[in-house]
């Protein structure tokens, strides 16, 4: 197993939780995933939202997963499918784990640990 650094981006209102759906956050925070699964902030990015009440930006949706690019993964409180598709193709993975940020990203780190003893 590697002991790489990774991101993750977290779509949230107040950097406290994560609640946001992918489409209609304004917000990334962006935690730094260190060899020790340790995880800190260590920046905030701004995004046009993709969904406009019920209609989403397909161009919109590419510029903010480009924004993104750098992140492996997407952590929300939930993702459409055509988005978690794009994200995919980018190489960014997408999981819906709302709740505090720190307990969310807890459980992804978990999970990406388990994932990749079966890779």
């Amino acid at each position: 197993m590697d002991n790489e650094v990774y991101y993750i981006a977290v779509a949230s209102s107040d950097g406290i939780v994560v609640n946001n759906h992918f489409g209609r956050a304004k917000t990334f925070y962006i935690f730094e995933v260190n060899q020790q699964d340790e995880f800190r902030c260590v920046e905030k990015r701004e995004v046009e939202p993709v969904c406009n009440r019920r209609d989403h930006d397909d161009d919109r949706l590419r510029e903010n997963l480009l924004k993104l690019k750098d992140c492996k993964y997407l952590l929300v409180s939930k993702i459409g499918f055509e988005a978690a598709q794009v994200a995919e193709s980018l190489g960014i993975g997408s999981y819906e784990i709302p709740g505090v940020i720190t307990d969310s990203m807890n459980h992804l780190i978990k999970y990406i640990k388990i994932e990749k003893l079966f890779a």
